[in-house]
């Protein structure tokens, strides 16, 4: 009886094991690659899935992106200068049968091939180009990698170098270069600004002139405008008074004597002037004529 109950059990036991082993569950992150008598059959994905314990095994590989840091290493620049560089290679399994077979540690070949790529692209730049151009340098290594994994089923997603470190005497040498082309900016900028601040003052200066000569022209123009207006109202307003009078002697109808009267008292306006010299209008003749003409008028009305 007891030997039956062991029996029982231990075949209880195998059978629970035997389940346990051909129950395989695959999470949606993973793929698993099954061998039947050591020979590839296929490849399980997502979800619960049957196996034979004993007849298959299963291989699980982990289809995320994952990172592998490159260890630091010393790299030749083409201008020979050592530096220091080190990186992370992000990648993804996209074929899972590939890099289970293909390659015996993925991890352990691409850090080789990516430090070996390193090298030589490196090797082309020089330190200057080096230190400027870790895009271009990032690029190329990820298409290098990428189509070396190809073959076993990985896909290099990106590429990017942590750290580009010269040697500390460089450095130095950089950082005094560095402060340097900074302290001679700073002199053109200062230099330029003066140069800038001085062709404005200048320019302020000389529009003020141009400004002040214009504003001079026009208080000129206008004076001469008002003068030569005053003229014009001067003229109109005598025009006017010898129109008026000229009509008013028209009007009034006078007579010889009249005017001759009128004219004798005009020289006689003439005569008690400033001026030394006299110049009379008329001829003497005509004048005398004329006083001969009033003296008869004057004897006609004392009679």
């Amino acid at each position: 009886m007891i030997f039956t109950l062991v029996v029982l059990f231990i075949l209880l036991w195998v059978f629970l094991i035997f389940i346990t082993r051909a129950i395989v569950i695959v999470r949606p992150y993973e793929a698993a690659v099954v061998e039947r008598f050591g020979k590839y059959r296929k490849t399980l994905y997502a979800g619960l899935h049957f196996v034979i314990p004993i007849v298959d095994r299963v291989i699980k590989v982990d289809m995320r992106e994952q990172v592998v840091d490159v260890p630091p290493q010393e790299v030749i620049t083409k201008d020979n200068v050592v530096v220091t560089v080190d990186g992370v290679i992000y990648y993804k399994v996209v074929k899972a049968e590939d890099v289970v077979y293909k390659v015996q540690n993925f991890t352990v070949a691409v850090i080789n091939l990516a430090q070996t790529n390193l090298r030589n692209i490196i090797g082309e730049l020089t330190l200057d180009e080096t230190l400027t151009s870790r895009e271009i340098i990032n690029s190329k290594l990820r298409l290098t990698l990428d189509e070396a994994t190809d073959a076993w089923g990985v896909k290099v997603t990106r590429v990017e170098l942590k750290r580009i470190d010269p040697p500390r005497d460089v450095m130095e040498a950089m950082h005094k270069q560095m402060k340097a082309e900074r302290e001679k900016r700073a002199m053109i900028l200062e230099a330029e600004g003066y140069r800038e601040s001085q062709i404005k003052r200048a320019e302020g200066e000389k529009q003020a002139q141009i400004l002040q000569a214009e504003g001079k022209r026009q208080a000129q123009i206008l004076e001469a405008e008002g003068q030569a207006k005053a003229i014009q109202l001067v003229a109109d307003a005598e025009k006017y008074r010898i129109l008026a009078v000229f009509n008013a002697i028209k009007e009034a109808e006078p007579t010889g004597e009249v005017l001759t009267i009128q004219y004798l008292d005009a020289l006689r306006k003439i005569a008690e002037g400033q001026a030394n010299k006299v110049f009379f209008p008329v001829e003497l003749s005509k004048l005398v004529a004329g006083l001969g003409i009033v003296g008869d008028v004057m004897n006609v009305k004392e009679g």
